[in-house]
């Protein structure tokens, strides 16, 4: 084998291995991609009556390693709770409830009642809810306005 094949030949293989060095580092980057938000939405029912009303969010969450929780907050437009909300903070607030609805997808939903004081005391509006999504692998992703609702 002349000098230039072998050269050709070791720089089609070195390519070879780079590349798939290249791929494998590219395919361990997708597995470890932070959680994604789809279809989010929030409904308020006003109090009635003697019957209570509720707040529910819904959304769906995508994550290679699989969905471990959902973390709910509302907050509303004109204040600044939410607004700057840490991934740290909202670890500490109230959990949705997810099930799986896809191979790597969990549809997860959040209901809290609301009474008649509750509604009276809230400022009415528009009002938010962040969200904190943590994959089993660890990675989060934080978004304070994934969705909005309105009381009044």
């Amino acid at each position: 084998m002349s000098s230039r094949r072998r050269i050709a030949a070791l720089s089609v293989a070195a390519g070879v291995v780079v590349l798939g060095g290249a791929g494998a580092f590219a395919f361990a980057q997708a597995g470890e991609q932070d959680p994604t938000l789809a279809h989010s939405t929030a409904r308020y029912t006003a109090p009635a009556g003697d019957h209570d009303g509720s707040l529910v969010f819904t959304t769906d969450v995508t994550a290679s390693s699989g969905v471990k929780s959902l973390k709910v907050l509302a907050w509303p437009a004109g204040s600044e709770i939410g607004k700057d909300v840490t991934a740290k903070e909202m670890a500490e607030v109230e959990s949705a409830t997810c099930k799986p609805a896809a191979d790597d997808t969990a549809r997860c939903t959040y209901t809290a009642p609301v009474t008649a004081t509750d509604a009276a005391a809230s400022p009415h509006g528009t009002w938010h809810i962040a969200v904190l999504a943590t994959a089993k692998n660890g990675t989060k992703t934080l978004d304070n306005k994934a969705a909005d609702f309105k009381i009044g």
